[in-house]
């Protein structure tokens, strides 16, 4: 059961037209628009349609205009959510405003989890009586009954009798005196196309402004780590810093930053060199200091093993150079 889906994932793919087909076909409505659901009504009869009887219909308000009585309705949605310990996150002050790619993406979310149960089906699911029980439920269940005209009543209506000539003869000749009548009206194929283009048009901005507010959002961040007073006077910051404040897209700028950060760079190596000069002469030193050391434990080695008699040699020998050390 999917509750937590990425942003990459196939049910974010689905078109606007699927979605709404399946919210008329399912909840018996009549929605043009993915936004008409912003309310949060509709989620919720939809999750009564999966999962019978855990949603209280008589607190969902179909009829709710104002942002107040929205929430209210998706308070009972995170409620069902709890019950059925589903982790997602309903992003409510953003599907409040009616925002067609907010909608869209929750929307989208919610036909995949409904897919997800019982592999999508709804058996012995009624809507309109189900909705009767919502405030503002019987006049939605109405305008989606009126607003759906039947077949076999256009067709009756376009068919006038045969008996009738010359009430048909009059009515041609009333339309051919007043040509521009028709003319006048729309046809309803070019309204539908340019309503769906306003949509794309709505969809692709709000993208953009999703996209916008993310880097910027990024940017932000870097900003305030860059004002931490314990790296603020940093040169790689101040470089960075350099890159945020720019006013114009002049190449230069980059060049400059970079500059900054190769002199950082040489700075640390003109620091580090007397540091390994002066190591150097320290392990050479050093290296001395035990050849010395060696030395002295080669003569001490040298001369315990001496015979007796040697020795008495060499301190005549030292007596009779006149050294200081021998005493009488």
């Amino acid at each position: 059961m999917a509750t937590n889906i990425g942003m990459m994932d196939a049910a974010y793919f689905v078109g606007r037209s699927e979605i709404l087909a399946w919210i008329n076909s399912t909840l018996q409505l009549n929605l043009t628009k993915v936004e008409e659901a912003s309310s949060g009504a509709v989620h919720c009869q939809l999750m009564d349609a999966v999962h019978p009887g855990m949603v209280p219909m008589h607190k969902v308000n179909f009829d709710a205009k104002s942002e107040y009585e929205m929430i209210q309705n998706y308070k009972v949605l995170q409620d069902v959510f709890n019950k059925l310990k589903i982790t997602k996150y309903i992003e409510v002050n953003k599907l409040v405003k009616g925002r067609p790619l907010d909608n869209l993406e929750f929307m989208q979310w919610m036909k995949r989890y409904c897919d997800s149960v019982n592999g999508g089906l709804v058996h012995h699911y009624n809507p309109l009586e189900r909705r009767e029980a919502c405030k503002g439920g019987k006049e939605v269940s109405k305008k989606s009954a009126s607003s759906q005209p039947s077949t076999k009543g256009s067709t009756a209506a376009a068919r006038p009798p045969s008996s009738h000539n010359a009430r048909r003869n009059d009515t041609a000749s009333v339309n051919s005196a007043n040509p521009s009548g028709k003319r006048s009206k729309p046809s309803s194929p070019v309204t539908s196309a340019y309503d769906e283009q306003i949509t794309e048009l709505k969809l692709s901005v709000d993208s953009l402004e999703k996209e916008r507010d993310f880097y910027f959002s990024k940017l932000r961040d870097i900003e305030i780590l860059c004002q931490t007073p314990e790296i603020e006077h940093l040169p790689i910051v101040e470089a960075v810093k350099r890159i945020l404040y720019a006013t114009d897209n002049d190449a230069s700028v980059v060049t400059e930053a970079q500059a900054m950060v190769s002199s950082l760079h040489q700075k640390e190596a003109d620091l580090l060199s007397p540091i390994a000069e002066l190591s150097e002469e320290k392990s050479f030193s050093e290296i001395q200091k035990r050849k010395n050391i060696l030395n002295i434990d080669i003569d001490a080695a040298g001369i315990s093993t001496l015979s007796p008699r040697q020795r008495l040699s060499d301190a005549s020998d030292v007596h009779c150079s006149g050294s200081p050390l021998m005493t009488y």
